[in-house]
């Protein structure tokens, strides 16, 4: 999956090109876009693809629309965003295949942007419908993918519409993703250490196995940790819990002690007697939790031993917040370990989800060496899995 041609590698000029982005931005309730990352992540791929005297279509989704218009999560926001950005106006059309579409996209001239509506208005996108797919294709003589937050999806947009395009290749974001994740996977500067948080370790167990092999010390917090203690028999008080994982996380744990590898879990926690602001909260030692309280956030002593075993890491690898780090008194352990993180000389590397928030929340985003714009796909792409929205890509 590594060794894509990009746009770099193939003639652009006159060219009309169509290009899967990830426009699906956060909106507040006045359509007002609260975060413009991800728009701000595709510009070097629409910029090179302009200086090359190509036309442009860009095509995303925004929302869940299930396949029905949505005045809500129409893209016009959008528009007007990557107008400013791009400092000249970028035409809009209110669909993504018909008529009007394409009669738009047969008077691009060389410079011009077009931007198709909302792909999943269409169920077809979801479906990843031929003639849909065909539709999408018969706009433009060649396909290009920037969006790895999708790349994970056999949609039509993503991986159907490379079938009826002879010239298929990666964007520039989609180049960087893969060259970051991709070294992880295959030669990462030693030592290399991952930090896994979050909730659920349900959808973090095929990376832990998956990386297990590869790391040489992996650190385990957020709330996905109390399954693993569980697991091996200390009471979690009324902590998030997923029993049925049980088994598989003390797999886990017994696979690492018998390929030698660290893995190490917090000593102390916070816990408090309800999850908000307000909650009354102490800190205590994992093994002495009391009944009637719950985990929120790793306590200090793990924050400084965590923080101690990265010191030695030359490539960290980080998915999933320590704690409920969005209420204010349990954010202490996730914000502690960003800061050090950001601080370190190593290549840092953030999966995507909730530890982007939590990097963008504590403003260290610019003290990160690359922070992955998918959640989902970054994760899959770890676990290993062949990613449709790249697969479909041509090799090199």
């Amino acid at each position: 999956m590594i060794s894509k041609k990009t746009v770099k590698d193939i003639d652009l000029k006159n060219k009309k090109v169509i290009m899967r982005a990830d426009f699906n931005v956060p909106l507040d309730d006045s359509l007002q876009i609260t975060d413009d990352t991800r728009i701000k992540e595709t510009l070097p791929t629409i910029k090179y693809i302009l200086s090359q005297d190509a036309s442009l279509i860009l095509m995303s989704h925004l929302g869940r629309p299930k396949g029905k218009v949505n005045e809500s999560m129409r893209l016009a926001p959008v528009a007007a965003k990557l107008s400013e950005m791009l400092g000249f106006e970028i035409q809009k059309v209110n669909d993504c295949i018909g008529a009007d579409v394409k009669k738009a996209a047969s008077g691009l001239k060389p410079g011009e942007v077009l931007l198709l509506e909302n792909l999943r208005f269409h169920k077809e996108e979801e479906d990843n419908d031929e003639g849909f797919s065909r539709e999408l294709a018969s706009l433009a003589d060649i396909y290009v993918n920037d969006a790895f937050g999708t790349a994970h999806r056999a949609h039509a947009s993503t991986a159907g519409i490379a079938k009826f395009l002879k010239t298929s290749v990666a964007g520039l974001l989609l180049e960087k993703e893969i060259y970051y994740l991709g070294s992880v996977l295959k030669n990462p500067e030693r030592p290399f250490m991952v930090v896994l948080g979050g909730a659920k370790i349900s959808s973090k167990l095929n990376v832990i196995n998956n990386l297990l092999e590869k790391v040489d010390a992996m650190l385990i917090g957020g709330g996905m940790m109390f399954t693993f203690l569980k697991s091996r028999g200390i009471n979690v008080g009324k902590s998030l819990l997923e029993p049925e994982k049980e088994v598989e996380a003390f797999e886990i744990f017994r696979k690492a002690q018998n390929d030698e590898k660290e893995l190490i879990f917090p000593v102390d926690v916070l816990v408090t007697d309800k999850i908000a602001a307000d909650g009354k909260t102490k800190v205590v030692e994992v093994n002495k939790m009391p009944d009637d309280m719950a985990g929120v956030d790793i306590g200090p002593k793990s924050i400084k031993l965590f923080k101690k075993k990265l010191q030695e890491a030359k490539t960290i690898f980080w998915n999933g917040p320590m704690g409920i780090f969005e209420i204010e008194p349990f954010a202490e352990g996730t914000h502690e370990i960003a800061k050090a993180i950001a601080g370190m000389k190593a290549t840092t590397i953030i999966g995507g989800g909730d530890s982007v928030a939590a990097i963008n929340k504590f403003g260290l985003a610019g003290k990160i060496t690359h922070i992955s714009t998918g959640g989902g796909a970054s994760l899959e792409f770890l676990e290993g899995i062949v990613l449709p929205g790249i697969a479909c890509l041509e090799d090199k």
